[in-house]
């Protein structure tokens, strides 16, 4: 706490010094530096950031009273610093909050210049691709969907990563790119118990009891012709135990190891009025594929009956039914190849992407790895009448030989084994449409925006109004987030963490 009381108080007064630029070195060009006649470089230092008060309730808690309401940590903020040359530079981003931890890195890398090469590493937070948010070609950084109470902006989400970029211009228009990440990161997601864990996580910690009691109920439908005479000479039915989990999950000293390393490169280039972009890239689908086996034991026992006309003399009955649940986690290793297309026609600024991601299930039928993809996304923003502006984006993943998806049962005489695909039950297109519309009032002083969020097959939604006042460095948000549709699309699961909030934001 001390630390971020003092880092604090450095952002305000670096607010009151507004990112001004101190140059040190030598300013008459005739000095030396330790008797060698050189010139010292110029060096620039810069200090910027932001300081946050916010007010964030949900309106579940609303409905419960003040003794169930919580507003959460008034205070955050943000520190930038940056040093740099004509030749180098480096950048260091923080980010303040009081809990859980005081201060935390939001990127910290060093940059060298050499001409037309760039050449820059740490810890990074890089977009490829022209879509506006989210669109298939931005793969370099996983996203953190551990509290989505803040998507004003797509790189609030992504979590840097250590990597090393190289960019080099050739001519005007045209660039290329290369880039290395040494380790692993998946999505982040929030924790068991935490009002945003996905529901994905939910179905798999219910699923040993949604087994066993689709077990039981399979097998007293199985001894139902039998059940009468079990009663009647005092046998009882079948005793079906709880299913045991093991899991198999990949640890983080793995995933930060070379075999998880992920490479790409890029050239983007302008032909006429239209910029081009074309890519590859070698990583790991960041979505953990999760495949199970089902394995179940019947035990039985041979029970002599008593001489009658309508039975036989002997009687195999099931006694037990054990159940063991295996849980495979996997990230599978991938290759991208995309293009991507931007250009204004007729008014309308026009963004596209199209890729297609090939795993190792080339033929779309093993259990523990997702099928290939083709991935598109299309956009435009243009300004409408009476000083309106509207941005949309359609996005889209289509799955390839999507009829090879299904689970695969295996019986073995009093053993069944049932091999659950990571990909059963899901839909073949995942498809979101993301629209902004936006408005400025008193010399863009007062802006209002409505931005929503579509899932087209899961008929689900999410909604975030908001209404901003800007006077220079200072801002006042008053906005919302408002989650619906059915409880199996991705918005719709936290319909329940529908909030409000209200944030003022002094910038310098």
């Amino acid at each position: 706490m001390k630390r971020c009381i003092v880092l604090t108080v450095l952002a305000l007064i670096a607010g009151f010094l507004n990112a001004q630029e101190f140059g040190f070195g030598n300013d008459s060009g005739d000095s030396s530096e330790s008797g060698s006649g050189k010139n010292a470089m110029a060096l620039s230092v810069s200090v910027g950031g932001e300081v946050s008060a916010s007010l964030l309730g949900y309106f579940d808690d609303f409905s419960q009273g003040a003794n169930h309401t919580q507003l959460g940590d008034i205070f955050s903020g943000k520190l930038n610093f940056s040093a740099g040359t004509s030749f180098a530079d480096g950048v260091i981003k923080l980010n303040l909050q009081t809990t859980p931890q005081p201060v935390s890195i939001d990127e910290a890398y060093v940059r060298a210049y050499f001409g037309g090469l760039e050449i820059e590493g740490g810890l990074r937070k890089l977009t490829w691709g022209k879509a506006d948010s989210f669109g298939p070609l931005d793969v370099i950084n996983p996203l953190d969907y551990s509290e989505l109470t803040d998507l004003s902006d797509p790189m609030n989400l992504k979590i840097a990563r250590p990597l090393v970029h190289a960019s080099y211009r050739i001519g005007s228009f045209t660039k290329i790119e290369a880039l290395f990440v040494p380790i692993f990161e998946p999505l982040r997601y929030a924790d068991k118990g935490s009002r945003w864990e996905p529901s994905q996580m939910k179905k798999l910690n219910n699923l040993p009891d949604q087994i066993h009691d689709q077990i039981e109920t399979e097998v007293l439908e199985k001894i139902k012709p039998i059940l009468p005479i079990l009663e009647r000479f005092g046998i009882s039915s079948p005793t079906v135990t709880k299913p045991t989990v093991i899991e198999h999950k990949p640890d983080d000293d793995d995933l930060s190891k070379l075999a998880y390393a992920q490479a790409g490169a890029r050239v983007t280039t302008t032909i006429g009025q239209a910029d081009l972009g074309f890519q590859y890239y070698y990583g790991y689908l960041t979505r953990p594929a999760v495949s199970s086996t089902i394995t179940s034991t019947t035990s039985t026992t041979l029970i002599s009956l008593p001489p009658l006309p309508t039975l036989p003399p002997q009687l195999l009955i099931p006694t037990a039914v054990d159940t063991t649940i295996d849980l495979h986690y996997a990230y599978n290793p991938y290759h991208q190849i995309g293009i991507d297309w931007a250009q204004v026609l007729f008014g309308f600024n026009i963004r596209a992407e199209f890729a297609v991601n090939i795993t190792n299930d080339s033929k779309g039928d093993d259990p523990a790895v997702y099928n290939p993809a083709l991935l598109w996304s299309f956009g435009f923003d243009r300004d409408l009448v009476w000083g309106i502006n509207l941005n949309l984006q359609c996005n889209e993943s289509i799955r390839l030989m999507d009829d090879k998806i299904g689970n695969k049962t295996i019986t073995d005489g009093a053993t069944t084994m049932t091999i659950v695909d990571t990909e059963t039950d899901t839909k073949m297109t995942s498809t979101q449409i993301i629209t902004a519309i936006s408005k400025k009032f008193f010399r863009d002083a007062l802006e209002t925006r409505v931005a929503v969020m579509w899932g087209i097959e899961d008929k689900d939604f999410l909604l975030i109004p908001s209404i901003i006042w800007t006077r220079d460095t200072l801002s006042l948000e008053l906005s919302a987030g408002i989650f619906g549709g059915s409880k199996e699309g991705q918005f719709g699961q936290y319909k329940d963490n529908s909030f409000l909030k209200a944030a003022l934001t002094y910038s310098f």
